[in-house]
């Protein structure tokens, strides 16, 4: 019986996504044909990508609780850990922001198309040669007036640790005038039980993991709650060593996050 239910759910979410992602991608054509302005066009591709993304969270109940909400009245450079798929969906429920990914996810099928129409800024993370363009994307973001999210692992990971942060990219919150707004994400209960070993494949999208399993294990799931937590804002300066940087933004990360349980 309880195979029979997943079952059911599971094509029952994906009935529904289908329809919203189709009119997600409808409604994101019609801001990109008539807003020919670049940067209200991402303004505008940012909200359509919270609503659709609150919807598809609704959809799969995933429940997103969040401590200390981000000052409306400031934008900068929100940083936080990651483990997937999830977590992506649940901070753009929450901020109308401009995510920063990889090239790799604009070429793969389907994850390429939504994540342009949300605005998002790419970065090659195969090749460095390009890298001060794409810091200079992120300036410009922040300049604007954005709120810019971004990935410092890298990659996402198995809830086990939060992994080394990636320098560079970070600078542009100093180079910009903005603030540093770290965040940690955590997932709080998994079909009302702990984040453990056992569910931890269905949450975590990492290593060689392919996008469509991973994703029809995490909608298989009844429930998730997930908690962001966002902490005090950091200034960074110009000439302040990027290592350090980055090592005391985990650092502050690292306290409030809660490893995978046995």
């Amino acid at each position: 019986m309880e195979k029979i239910q997943t079952t059911f759910r599971i094509i029952l979410r994906v009935i529904y996504f289908i329809g919203i992602a189709t009119t997600y991608l409808f409604t994101a054509s019609i801001v990109h044909v008539t807003n020919r302005d670049a940067q209200k066009r991402k303004w505008k591709f940012s909200h359509n990508a919270a609503k659709y993304t609150s919807l598809i969270c609704k959809l799969f109940n995933i429940k997103v609780e969040v401590k200390n909400p981000l000052n409306p009245s400031i934008n900068g450079l929100i940083v936080g850990n990651h483990m997937g798929f999830i977590d992506i969906l649940a901070m753009h429920s929450i901020t109308k922001a401009l995510f920063v990914t990889s090239y790799e996810m604009r070429e793969t099928p389907l994850l390429g198309i939504l994540t342009e129409m949300a605005g998002c800024l790419y970065v090659e993370r195969r090749n460095k040669s390009n890298i001060l363009g794409e810091l200079g994307n992120i300036v410009n973001a922040l300049k604007d007036g954005f709120n810019v999210t971004l990935y410092p692992e890298a990659t996402s990971h198995n809830g086990e640790e939060i992994l080394p942060f990636k320098r560079t990219l970070l600078t542009s919150a100093a180079l910009a005038g903005k603030p540093i707004i770290p965040y940690c994400f955590n997932f709080k209960s998994i079909n009302n039980g702990p984040f453990n070993l056992k569910y931890r494949d269905h949450v975590c999208w990492y290593g060689d993991m392919t996008f469509f399993p991973a994703f029809i294990k995490s909608i298989s799931l009844k429930e998730i709650t997930v908690e962001v937590t966002f902490l005090e804002p950091y200034q960074s300066k110009t000439d302040e060593d990027r290592g350090a940087v980055a090592d005391e933004i985990r650092r502050r990360i690292l306290e409030h996050f809660r490893p995978v349980q046995p």
